[in-house]
């Protein structure tokens, strides 16, 4: 990487509260006072001097999420985006966000993690970052034991985490192709993988630790991991 100025992170908060059992986005509750959102935009921008941060959420979630940063005092430079119907498509609005930087070659790497998993540490983003700039992507993984599968495998099967960090232009045209031919990918990878075979993604250590909040007892356990920190 040329400058850490040169790198975006877009973290996702435009889902809804559904299997949490909630009536909002469970990324809009507290985790130990700050909300999770919060603390996921805080370890995302933390060892990225300069770098751009993008918060992608529901509109209807404007208003309170507005409230929210500037309750836990987040800085005012980032950037709110509107999410879409999937995971996909709010990707894509991220990106098309990015685009005019992207094509000015002032964002080299971009980043993209789910908003509900505040635990990923500023380690973690860093990492991705460097192996994108040198492979061209990279995911964290954790490999998954044996016992946890239902069918035995002779490969070694690993559990996706987020950050995914991508070189930005083949990302955006990734994501501009994908547009073109209605393909939606499950996560980042899978878009890069489908557009972009050639590109190599590398795998970078996961982080036990780093689990997205779906349900009540996942806020429980991260509150506790939070207090003992």
């Amino acid at each position: 990487m040329s400058s850490q100025s040169k790198v975006a992170s877009i973290v996702l908060a435009a889902g809804s509260g559904t299997r949490f059992g909630h009536d909002i986005n469970k990324v809009w509750l507290p985790l130990n006072g700050p909300h999770i959102i919060s603390r996921s935009l805080t370890n995302a921008a933390a060892s990225f001097k300069d770098g751009r941060i993008i918060l992608v959420i529901n509109p209807d979630d404007e208003d309170f999420a507005r409230k929210a940063l500037e309750a836990d005092e987040m800085p005012s430079s980032i950037e709110i985006v509107y999410g879409g119907a999937s995971r996909h498509e709010s990707e894509f609005n991220a990106l098309q966000h990015l685009k005019p930087a992207i094509d000015a070659g002032e964002i080299e790497i971009v980043l993209i993690h789910d908003g509900a998993r505040p635990l990923a540490t500023p380690e973690l983003f860093a990492a991705i970052a460097a192996g994108a700039a040198q492979h061209g992507g990279a995911i964290p993984t954790i490999a998954l034991d044996p016992r946890e599968m239902d069918t035995a495998r002779d490969e070694t099967v690993a559990r996706v985490q987020t950050p995914q960090g991508f070189r930005a232009q083949p990302l955006l045209a990734a994501y501009d192709k994908a547009s073109i031919e209605g393909f939606v990918g499950t996560d980042t990878s899978a878009c890069m993988e489908r557009f972009f075979p050639e590109l190599k993604i590398c795998a970078v250590p996961g982080d036990a630790l780093n689990f997205k909040i779906t349900y009540p007892q996942d806020l429980a356990i991260a509150e506790l991991l939070v207090s003992i920190q």
